[in-house]
């Protein structure tokens, strides 16, 4: 079987990072907050627009009443 040796490499670096937190997932994410916030970068969070259906369950949100599911079209 063909092994992809950056894909190994990025396997292992992952690996290393998650072992030096014990992989505990909130250290994990609390170091990665921690770097965004030191690197300055402007963090840009898009939000959905209102009236749009979630993706899984078809039900709108955010409509009230009068919207309607269009999710399941009859044919």
């Amino acid at each position: 079987m063909w092994k992809d040796e950056i894909v190994e490499e990025i396997h292992r670096i992952r690996e290393e990072y998650a072992k030096s937190f014990n992989y505990d997932l909130n250290a994990i994410f609390a170091d990665l907050r921690k770097k965004q916030e030191e690197s300055g970068r402007e963090v840009v969070t898009l939000s959905r627009k209102p009236g749009l259906t979630t993706r899984w369950s078809g039900r709108t949100r955010d409509l009230g009443e009068e919207a309607k599911d269009i999710s399941h079209r009859s044919t």
